[in-house]
């Protein structure tokens, strides 16, 4: 079955808002076997709104649409496609009771006039229930197909598209007998590692996937490589059966060339996997940070049940609080400037022996876009990793705007933590 998505928002056209929202429907319709073969986005205009789906069930005759249900002037969606389907909006008193209720139950408050609009609805339209909010989805069917209409709140969104809309459409889907040849994708996450170097470890591989597609998605944290395939059954794609779908067998292939990159699937964060590599061990884990300004330990306590493994860590930004807080001789940063490997290693070594850990990560650099030399320009930042007494450092050069050079930093931070530990 093909359907397309129209996306409503003027702010989506502007560019303040991203529009999540149509890949998490493109996703989880994909998944069941759908074909989304065109997305639209227009704004809050009530002629743009009609002519994008008339135009959608004429391609396909099944649109779904996500925004522009609310209570202002501006959600125009409904009146839209009402108008569109010929269906007139009609007064539901009893919604409006229990409308009006719950806003006396939650906010303690009217419920304001403008909110009167979402107690009206096309004629002959199903409604979708919304557990989060209180604009319903809705369904219209007649001679043009079909078109569902979802609230533009995400969460909102999210919670109807997967309780409600994926049924409807599988079983429309049955109904019109299309069988479903399901898209299944699985992602490998790398760092540490350029997109062309990767490119150049997979060259001889990728023309033997099996039918196996493979994108490279990189980003701040690394490369993502999604394999991509459409498959006859969910088992077969997952591997549910037999454990050796081809997504699976490509994945494994893919493993072994890119060796130590590859740090988990999914969208699983590294800071992850190093809580996970520590936790194995009983060990745990300080940091010391200075260009990063905490962001190392951010990562970690993001991750639930950190604390049993992450002990916590100083932020020594300032020469004074290195040789105060971490015991970092004023000499070596005298002669060698904050920015250099003996200082991270004794800064590794420092937070450690302070917080009487087995293991640490030490960070220390320039981000800018001021503070550069010629021997030390902006991007030049040194880890270090500690494991019992082994410690390891790495000076890098990174790319990018202040921001994107402590995120880098963070990252490769955690890394070199985790390939100490797979190495010990």
């Amino acid at each position: 079955m093909e359907l397309e998505i129209v996306t409503v928002g003027t702010e989506l056209l502007l560019g303040f808002t991203l529009d999540s929202n149509a890949a998490d429907i493109a996703r989880a319709l994909a998944a069941v076997g759908a074909r989304v073969t065109r997305r639209v986005t227009v704004g809050d205009d009530e002629r743009a709104i009609r002519d994008a789906v008339a135009g959608s069930l004429r391609h396909t005759k099944l649109a779904v649409v996500t925004g522009g249900l609310g209570p202002t002037k501006d959600d125009v969606t409904k009146t839209a496609v009402a108008r569109l389907f010929g269906a007139p909006l009609e007064l539901d008193e009893a919604y409006l009771g229990a409308l009006t209720r719950r806003f006396a139950r939650f906010r303690r408050a009217p419920m304001p006039l403008s909110n009167r609009s979402q107690a009206e609805f096309p004629r002959g339209a199903t409604r979708i229930p919304n557990a989060r909010g209180t604009a319903p989805g809705l369904i219209l069917q007649g001679p043009l197909g079909t078109a569902v209409l979802l609230p533009g709140v995400p969460a909102e969104m999210r919670q109807m598209l997967g309780d409600h809309v994926v049924p409807f459409i599988e079983g429309l889907m049955s109904r019109e007998g299309h069988r479903g040849w399901p898209i299944r994708s699985h992602t490998l996450r790398t760092t540490g590692v350029t997109e062309s170097g990767l490119a150049d470890l997979l060259a001889g591989l990728e023309p033997g996937l099996e039918g196996v597609s493979l994108a490279y998605l990189p980003g701040w944290e690394g490369v993502d490589l999604r394999l991509t395939a459409q498959v006859a059954d969910r088992g077969e794609g997952e591997g549910e059966g037999d454990g050796d779908g081809p997504l699976l067998r490509a994945a494994a292939r893919i493993q072994d060339a890119i060796g130590e990159r590859y740090y988990g699937p999914g969208e699983v964060d590294l800071a992850e996997v190093v809580l996970a590599g520590l936790r194995a061990r009983g060990w745990r884990l300080a940091v010391a940070e200075s260009c990063t300004g905490g962001m190392v330990g951010s990562r970690l306590t993001a991750i639930p049940g950190a604390s049993d493994v992450f002990v916590g860590g100083i932020i020594a930004y300032a020469n004074d609080s290195k040789a105060r807080d971490l015991g970092v001789p004023p000499v070596v940063l005298a002669a060698e400037g904050a920015v250099s490997e003996v200082v991270a290693l004794a800064m590794a070594e420092g937070v450690a022996k302070r917080f009487h850990t087995e293991s640490a990560i030490a960070v220390t650099g320039v981000a800018g876009p001021s503070g550069g030399t010629p021997e030390k320009p902006v991007g030049t930042v040194v880890v270090a990793a500690r494991a019992l007494e082994r410690s390891v450092v790495r000076t890098l050069h990174l790319p990018g705007s202040r921001q994107e050079v402590r995120s880098r930093s963070t990252q490769a931070a955690l890394d070199l933590l985790r390939l100490l530990l797979a190495r010990s």
